[in-house]
């Protein structure tokens, strides 16, 4: 009876979830992402892991939430900044190459982060002028990383090859976060930069073991203020992208730069050191991981509009209720819902822009989704530094959060033509 019922529930269910699986991994038949994938992954601890650390290295050096937000500021400006330029040079250059040099660049910056924190000459200067210098990298690698994605896989499965991304780059956010809290308790920050430096050596291995296509000959260079005006003139005049874009402007800088706080909110108010923070962090990745899932085993785009949508509110809603806990297992549960409703509204914004993207624009329209998801953030770390300086930390995640709920929301009510015709254009 036993094994009847044993072969019943593999015959019912072992079909269907084989099929599951095929259709979750089915960008990783093409090679290009399969390296892609894992060089990636593995560069992606190391950068959580030196992400976690300088918040940490900064609170230790500084125990000022007001420092926390200045380092945060230097590190974003850049993208702000020079995002813009970064796609111009994505739409007008081999975008491997771009990559390699982005990655060898932001190796040295971890490099030298080690070496100050390990010999102990790290000041908070120090750390900010360096976290500087990886915004100007992040500025010219985030539009070409984003645009580079199509090349090694195809319009076919560019809906599940962002998804995937975003499982990876989350799953990196679970165990990266994880790994620093315990490094940092037992041996300090500097051993997680270095970690990082090595890091960046499996993303630079993956890239030049890539077989691509020769480049497609570019054509006649334009001056580059009128290459980044073309761009802004199709964002602009196309209502869903704008709305889009809108949105990611205001969670970006309202709501993602509560990671500036954090280290406050762990220490100070919950009561947990270095390992807590790490866990924190990590619980939030376990929910965006879900999230990424959750959008590769989706067949089609179809409804992502509405998904961001309810993902935008649902964010600000667990932003509010992690300010107002007081309990560190209840704030791990709201990480996670964090996690969880923040890669659903950033993947699902991804996704609708690239479909949305015209092949010679791409470059650029990643950079604007850059520029409004990151480099709006220099200004969100200030406004949380800033006020969490003021009134506590607790009190900036509840008044961010409701920022964010009430703003997406808004935007949804005025926009509800553009929200449906993002859904159906995206199909």
């Amino acid at each position: 009876m036993a094994q009847h019922t044993t072969g019943a529930w593999r015959a019912g269910i072992g079909p269907r979830s084989r099929q599951s699986f095929a259709l979750l991994a089915r960008s990783f038949r093409h090679r290009n992402f399969r390296l892609f994938f894992v060089g990636q992954f593995i560069s992606l601890i190391g950068t959580w892991m030196q992400s976690v650390a300088v918040s940490w290295l900064v609170y230790r050096l500084t125990g000022s939430a007001m420092a926390l937000g200045i380092v945060g500021f230097v590190t974003y400006l850049p993208v702000f900044v020079l995002g813009l330029w970064g796609g111009s040079l994505a739409d007008r250059r081999d975008k491997r190459q771009l990559l390699v040099v982005t990655q060898v660049a932001a190796m040295g910056q971890a490099l030298a982060l080690a070496a100050l924190t390990l010999t102990g000459a790290a000041t908070v200067w120090y750390v900010g002028a360096l976290a500087m210098l990886l915004g100007v990298v992040n500025a010219v690698d985030m539009p070409t990383r984003q645009a580079f994605v199509v090349e090694m896989v195809g319009k076919e499965d560019l809906h599940n090859a962002i998804a995937l991304n975003s499982s990876m780059f989350n799953s990196a956010r679970v165990l990266g976060p994880a790994l620093a809290g315990l490094l940092v308790a037992a041996v300090g920050e500097g051993m997680c930069f270095l970690l990082n430096g090595v890091s960046y050596l499996a993303v630079i291995a993956s890239l030049l073991l890539m077989r691509l296509p020769p480049p497609v000959a570019r054509p006649p260079k334009e001056p580059m203020a009128a290459h980044i005006a073309a761009a802004l003139r199709h964002a602009w005049g196309d209502r869903t992208m704008r709305a889009i874009l809108s949105g990611l402007c205001l969670t970006s800088l309202f709501g993602a730069s509560f990671m500036v706080v954090l280290p406050v909110m762990v220490d100070a108010v919950l009561g947990h050191g270095a390992q807590g923070l790490g866990f924190i962090t990590a619980a939030m990745g376990v929910g965006s991981v879900a999230a990424a899932l959750t959008l590769a085993l989706r067949r089609e785009s179809r409804g992502l509009g509405r998904i961001r949508v309810l993902a935008g509110v649902g964010f600000g809603v667990a932003l509010i209720a992690f300010g107002l806990s007081r309990n560190f297992w209840l704030s791990l549960a709201f990480a996670s819902v964090l996690g969880f409703c923040l890669i659903l509204f950033f993947a699902a914004a991804n996704t609708l822009l690239q479909l949305r993207s015209p092949d010679d624009l791409r470059g650029r329209i990643m950079a604007l989704y850059a520029v409004t998801l990151v480099g709006m953030a220099p200004f969100g770390s200030l406004f949380a530094g800033t006020l969490a300086s003021l009134v506590g930390a607790p009190a900036t995640l509840v008044l961010a959060g409701a920022i964010c709920a009430l703003g997406v929301g808004a935007l949804a009510a005025t926009e509800p033509r553009a929200t449906a015709e993002a859904a159906s254009r995206a199909s």
